[in-house]
């Protein structure tokens, strides 16, 4: 606004710039450790620290090496972490996902064991742990294959007791199955998990930004892909109807995955519900900030916290991210 009588703009924004200190005292969205929660591969296997390749710094981890990282995370204050589980035997149907000995089941032990105040999220799905790398078991339909929706219901509410019952405090199914939320809710309340809450990928693209997590969790298709039950990533509106239709069946939180470019949904589902929104910062956003970082092309902090602050302002209340450890320290220096 420029006022000619008084021959300078009128309202000067800038003001509020100027100091360092008033600058903190305006600032309308702030990252904090609290927003976070780090992902982790558990392998089957012993004396394994594995550095995955497109994903430096990101390791696959056995349980008898997991306790360096879970006391790392403790000291940084972190919130909690996310479980990945890779057995040492898949079959058609993941079965290793269900048993109370499984990697992600002794993994959540052991952790509340090391450090009890650690919130433990556990990723519910089949990927990780079928032979052919899909969400679910298979069946064929018109000469194709396809994962069989309603046959995978009562499985995830199977892996999800076994889950609250090694001691998770929630879980989070990524499948993109229809009726999964309520399958997995009837689940838990039935075996007295009332108060274990449910965080669902409800809006997971199918996504070209996966690609690292494949390598990761050694969960690569064997055969076709997942477009058959993640979203097409040209929609929003469809994202709105899955968001509705997981809270009317028992989400807690609700999610965006990937996050990066798709904050206009994050934002849309921020003001369409009101309820806790978390975002998965993914394998293939961590690797495109890493490998510039390498060149020296950018400044990796300075990316990684506007980023990530980016997220704060689109409505994201939690942030699964591979940064979580450099963010709290980070964070901590100031």
């Amino acid at each position: 606004m420029f006022d000619p009588a008084a021959g300078f703009p009128v309202q000067r924004p800038r003001r509020l710039r100027a100091h360092p200190r008033i600058r903190d005292l305006v600032r309308e969205n702030r990252l904090t450790v609290d927003d976070l929660i780090y992902p982790l591969f558990i392998y089957h296997g012993t004396n394994l620290r594995r550095e995955i390749g497109s994903m430096p710094g990101q390791y696959q981890l056995s349980l008898d090496r997991l306790g360096e990282i879970i006391d790392e995370v403790a000291d940084l204050k972190i919130p909690g972490v996310l479980l990945f589980g890779i057995p040492e035997h898949k079959d058609a149907l993941g079965s290793a996902a269900s048993r109370d000995d499984g990697v992600v089941q002794q993994a959540v032990r052991l952790i509340k064991k090391r450090a009890p105040e650690l919130l433990v999220v556990t990723d519910l799905c089949f990927c990780e742990y079928t032979d052919h790398g899909h969400c679910g078991p298979l069946v064929e339909v018109a000469g194709r294959y396809d994962v069989d929706n309603d046959a995978t219901l009562p499985m995830l509410a199977e892996q999800a007791v076994s889950h609250a019952r090694a001691g998770a405090d929630l879980i989070a199914p990524s499948g993109m199955m229809d009726g999964m939320v309520k399958a997995i809710r009837q689940g838990l309340d039935a075996s007295g998990f009332t108060q274990t809450p449910i965080m669902s990928y409800s809006s997971k693209f199918a996504s070209g930004y996966y690609g690292p997590f494949r390598e990761a969790a050694e969960s690569a298709p064997g055969m076709g892909d997942r477009r058959g039950y993640q979203m097409d990533p040209a929609n929003g509106d469809e994202a709105i109807r899955e968001a509705a239709i997981d809270l009317a069946e028992g989400a807690d939180i609700i999610m965006v995955k990937p996050a990066l470019a798709y904050l206009d949904v994050a934002r849309r589902l921020k003001d369409a519900f009101r309820v806790p929104l978390a975002a998965y910062n993914v394998s293939g956003e961590y690797a495109m900030v890493k490998a510039a970082a390498e060149r020296g092309w950018i400044d990796e902090r300075r990316i990684v916290l506007e980023t990530l602050t980016g997220f704060k302002r689109a409505g994201i209340d939690i942030i699964m991210t591979y940064h979580a450890l450099d963010v709290a320290r980070w964070l901590k220096e100031g």
